[in-house]
């Protein structure tokens, strides 16, 4: 299968490229950064600059796919300016879809953002309504990343009411790899009394790549949303313990598919996509936070 990949530099998107072609599909890879003027690296992809925002270059990279993964984007909404943030990411989203739709490219995967529920980014802070949040958590974005991508899923649904185009939206949670999971989670396994990033919830980048391969090659109809999160939390805690101990009992507690769960539920990946994660955070880090030697 032909597959366009956009973001294709950045963090999910490398892992993306790599993971379909294991797979067996041939990839286009597309980026706003600078192709490289040398030879080939054997095995690489073919690589198309291009600016998404303008929908001429959108059309033009998409022409030919039989399948889009779109995981180009601004990741967050505190490095750049908000119309900045909001612009390129629902932008970028339309003209892919759009292009996607006119070429009858018969799937699009949405890389969009468990932010959309918006209790991530919010200037007037606000918490979930229940945990583990699943997908039929109500959506309350404030900030421009969360909206853009609120708004990315709800191009998906408009684009599979006027045409025969199957769309599925990944909502990754805190994407990590080997080179920051010391980083970011390290932190949270050394001192059980800190607050983690979306209820302790995060997915190793090959998991996520594996549910992107699965989208994909899927042949689910319409468009379908799913969280993409690995089934235990940063730190290996007692989830229900560490959501009395934070919020008493300010967010409904609901039952857990294990004591160390995740604040965010994939039991709808799980059942639909057939998505099982291999990896944990205890593969790179020891009981310390600190870097597993290997």
């Amino acid at each position: 299968m032909r597959v366009v990949v956009t973001g294709a530099h950045g963090k999910v998107g490398r892992a993306a490229v790599k993971a379909l072609m294991e797979a067996g599909h041939q990839v286009t890879a597309v980026d706003v950064t600078r192709p490289v003027w040398e030879r080939p690296e054997p095995g690489a992809p073919d690589y198309q600059q291009a600016d998404l925002t303008d929908a001429g270059q959108a059309f033009a990279v998409v022409r030919g796919a039989e399948a889009v993964v779109h995981a180009a984007a601004l990741p967050d909404p505190t490095h750049n300016p908000p119309h900045v943030v909001f612009q390129n990411n629902l932008m970028s989203t339309f003209n892919m879809i759009e292009a996607a739709v006119r070429f009858g490219v018969p799937r699009f995967v949405n890389i969009s953002s468990e932010t959309v529920p918006g209790y991530f980014f919010p200037e007037r802070k606000f918490l979930p309504d229940y945990a583990p949040v699943d997908e039929d958590h109500p959506a309350r974005p404030q900030d421009p990343y969360a909206l853009s991508k609120h708004f990315g899923e709800q191009l998906m649904d408009a684009a599979v009411r006027r045409s025969d185009i199957r769309c599925i939206s990944l909502r990754p949670s805190w994407v990590q790899h080997e080179g920051n999971y010391e980083r970011n989670l390290g932190p949270v396994v050394r001192d059980p009394a800190r607050a983690g990033a979306g209820l302790w919830s995060y997915i190793d980048v090959y998991d996520l790549a594996d549910a992107i391969v699965l989208a994909a090659e899927s042949q689910l109809p319409g468009h379908e949303v799913f969280y993409i999160a690995s089934p235990d939390n940063a730190g290996g805690h007692d989830f229900a313990a560490k959501l009395r101990q934070h919020f008493g009992d300010q967010i409904e507690l609901r039952p857990l598919a294990r004591p160390d769960a995740s604040g965010i539920s994939c039991a709808k990946a799980h059942r639909m996509l057939g998505w099982n994660p291999k990896r944990s955070w205890r593969d790179y880090l020891d009981e310390n936070g600190r870097t597993r030697q290997r």
